[in-house]
């Protein structure tokens, strides 16, 4: 044979042609393989082979618990090689009845909260399958109703589909993002669920308005409201759409007379983090002042259910802060369903009568091979009793041969086929007899197996009182094999008995709301004074709280600015940058009512950058600013350059290791005095100082000695004297020789 060269061993093809076809194998793989369900059964692959490995492992409803480790490792090493997050995360959901509307397993330990709250590692975790999980979808495995196949190294066998016996896509619905694609199903009530299904059993041309008078909506397990009914048709028909869903919210009287706000029940898309969000959001709105009328909110609740108080102001206008919560919260949301499931091997969108006719479809199949499965096993019972029936009124023929036989293949074959060669008879009769006898071959085996205490009266009676029971168990399945209509009262009456067994009452109410309608109060401009100690503490008051309180406010703030409430403030920092903050943000009241610190209400961090200058913006905008740098780099700005939107903004350019020494509005000033570190002292012109844009660096203010920089910078005008301290002497600036600028200075002797 001719040995192949290492070059026709090379594939020549397009790069873009590989990448197309493995990038769609992936896809596909995630699709069927991994996050989509099977609109038969209802579960995704790692969900059927979870409870598949339970069933395998023995862990019954009526079994103890075992831990969630072994379920889990058992499961990734016989069928699901994919990692054990995936595997536990999927044993975590199926047991919570907050996601669920029938949990599927049963855990014992912590499996996590509807607050959020993980599930406990799965070495502390135990869990076993509920009574519906073992009755409803892993019943007649070992009766080849379903299909099965190899597992991921084909030694093990694993079932294509479990036989659920409920619609459990509906009843437990469904969450999974694919490649390209996603599936969100709500849950539903098992009971309505049921009767849905048995209405389209006895009408097939029920229309899906005709379904949802008996099923009316999902039927969630947070309970809450489901406020567009009207819109619901269209989505099970089409299998897509939006379902608003509240939270239930009632009123309670208090002391004093004031009211509060009761949520009893969330939306189902605030299970988790989102209870969390939802508070936080109500503290938002009371700290933005969109509301003054919440006085407090408290999270009880409890394993007893959801409680979430908020406590209300005396004259509450008490609808109009619910329409408030579900404008501004997540107390009113929305569930997007797109009913995606695989169908026949492919993904495939469905409205509600499509996925209970593929549910019906799987039903009647795995129906029809499981009566087939017991009408075999009756047939073969069947032979066997009428043989052994045969066999007892021609005992002592029997006995006879097997007495003359030498082994029981001659005895066998004489039953079989009635060959009396060499087999001793004490009479020709009785040889005759047994030349006649044709007995099958299962019916001579289980002759010649008969125990002797068979032969009592009593137990031949049995016998045939069994043959009877066997030969009506053989008619029955016969009749549901051959007549669709009995096969439909069976399917029938097993999903009757699973709805007396598991229905519960419906949690979630549906109805047809009216749109929510908030009127914000209007914004109320006024005059305010921002006041601002030197530990960053600030707050905003009225003008006249304000002139009450003037030397106090004198006294203890190191920024006070008067602005008007609609305007922003901006913060210059000694690194360069402009924050914006709004003046409504910032708390507003009382002259002693509790301070914040501005940190809080922007990007400015006061740990990492220092103050410069303070000022309202519409101050800025009607003025020049001078920037002096640390290393004697001077530039006036026009004022309008920091007219922006953006929250932080570069408001001059730094050389390395350069820090903004002063910000300060020009004015009347005519001339600018500073001081170095080495106390050397300049003044000069401000109009030696050229107007430049923020992002210049601007120009040589004074020539610096070694190792010395600009530690002061002060605005001079011709009519008020500036007095300074400096080595505990006053310096009036205003006397202090007139220089130029970019010039070495004067280092004053004191």
């Amino acid at each position: 044979m001719e040995k192949k060269t290492f070059e026709e061993q090379i594939i020549r093809t397009e790069y873009s042609d590989i990448m197309q076809k493995s990038y769609i194998d992936y896809a596909m793989s995630v699709i069927i393989a991994r996050a989509l369900p099977d609109v038969r059964d209802g579960l995704k692959p790692v969900q059927r082979r979870t409870l598949y490995d339970m069933y395998e492992l023995g862990i019954r409803y009526d079994r103890p618990y075992r831990k969630s480790a072994r379920i889990v490792g058992d499961t990734m090493g016989k069928y699901h090689p994919h990692g054990d997050s995936s595997i536990y995360d999927s044993l975590v959901v199926m047991s919570q009845d907050f996601k669920k509307g029938a949990p599927l397993v049963d855990g014992h330990g912590n499996f996590g909260s509807i607050e959020g709250d993980g599930a406990a590692a799965m070495r502390y975790t135990e869990a076993r399958l509920q009574k519906i999980t073992q009755e409803a979808f892993l019943t007649d495995l070992d009766k080849n109703v379903v299909d099965f196949q190899p597992n991921f190294d084909e030694t093990e066998k694993e079932p294509e589909v479990l036989p659920a016996r409920v619609p459990n896509l509906l009843i437990n619905g469904t969450e999974g993002i694919a490649v390209g694609m996603a599936t969100s199903i709500p849950p539903h009530n098992t009971g309505e669920v049921i009767d849905a299904v048995l209405a389209y059993i006895k009408n097939g041309d029920i229309s899906t308005e005709e379904l949802l008078s008996i099923m009316p909506g999902p039927d969630f397990p947070t309970g809450g409201l489901v406020t567009n009914k009207k819109e619901l048709l269209s989505i099970y028909e089409t299998g897509q759409g939006k379902i608003k869903i509240r939270g239930k919210v009632s009123v309670e009287k208090i002391k004093g007379g004031r009211e509060q706000l009761v949520i009893s029940e969330i939306p189902y898309t605030m299970i988790g983090s989102g209870i969390g969000k939802f508070l936080n959001d109500v503290y938002a709105l009371v700290e933005t002042k969109k509301t003054s009328d919440i006085v407090d909110i408290s999270n009880q609740s409890s394993k007893e259910g959801i409680r979430i108080v908020i406590e209300l102001r005396r004259g509450t206008d008490v609808e109009n802060l619910k329409n408030m919560l579900y404008k501004k919260t997540r107390l009113e949301d929305t569930f997007g369903v797109n009913m995606l499931a695989v169908t026949n091997g492919r993904p495939e969108t469905l409205g509600l009568k499509s996925i209970i006719e593929n549910f019906l479809d799987f039903q009647y199949d795995i129906n029809t091979r499981k009566y087939n499965h017991l009408l075999v096993k009756e047939r073969e019972k069947q032979e066997i009793q009428e043989g052994l029936i045969k066999a007892c009124d021609v005992i002592d023929l029997i006995i006879e041969i097997l007495r003359g036989s030498k082994n029981i293949k001659q005895a066998k074959d004489c039953l079989v086929n009635g060959n009396t060669e060499g087999i001793h008879f004490k009479t020709k009769t009785s040889e005759k007899a047994a030349s006649k006898l044709s007995f099958t071959e299962n019916q001579a085996t289980a002759i010649l197996e008969m125990r002797l205490y068979k032969l009592i009266g009593l137990e031949i009676e049995a016998l045939q009182k069994e043959h009877e029971t066997t030969l009506k168990n053989i008619a029955k399945y016969e009749d549901i094999l051959e007549n669709h209509s009995s096969m439909s009262k069976v399917i029938i009456k097993e999903l009757e008995g699973f709805k007396k067994a598991y229905s519960k009452p419906r949690k979630t109410e549906i109805i047809d709301a009216k749109e929510v309608v908030f009127e914000e109060k209007k914004f109320e401009e006024i005059e305010v004074v921002f006041l601002m100690d030197r530990f960053g503490y600030c707050r905003t008051i009225d003008l006249p709280t304000f002139e009450r309180n003037r030397d106090a406010a004198l006294s203890e703030s190191k920024y006070i600015i008067q602005c008007m409430n609609s305007d922003k403030l901006c913060i210059f920092t000694d690194v360069g940058r402009m924050h914006l903050i709004k003046v409504s943000d910032l708390p507003f009241g009382k002259f002693r009512d509790k301070a914040i610190p501005i940190d809080n209400f922007g990007n400015y961090n006061s740990s990492e950058e220092g103050l410069s200058y303070v000022d309202s913006l519409s101050h800025v905008m009607n003025s020049r600013l001078l920037f002096a740098t640390s290393q004697a780099m001077f530039k006036q700005v026009d004022g309008n350059e920091f007219n922006v939107s953006k929250r932080t903004i570069a408001a001059t350019k730094l050389g390395d290791s350069d820090k903004v020494t002063a910000v300060l509005p020009v004015g009347d000033a005519t001339h600018v005095a500073l001081r170095t570190n080495k106390g050397i002292f300049l003044r000069f012109d401000i109009s030696e100082v050229p107007e430049k844009k923020k992002s210049a660096v601007g120009v040589r203010g004074i020539k610096l000695g070694d190792d010395d920089f600009v530690e002061e910078v002060y605005l001079l005008d011709r009519n008020n004297e500036i007095l300074i301290s400096y080595n505990d002497k006053e310096i009036a600036l205003n006397k202090l020789k007139l220089g130029h600028r970019d010039t070495k200075g004067v280092k004053l002797r004191i």
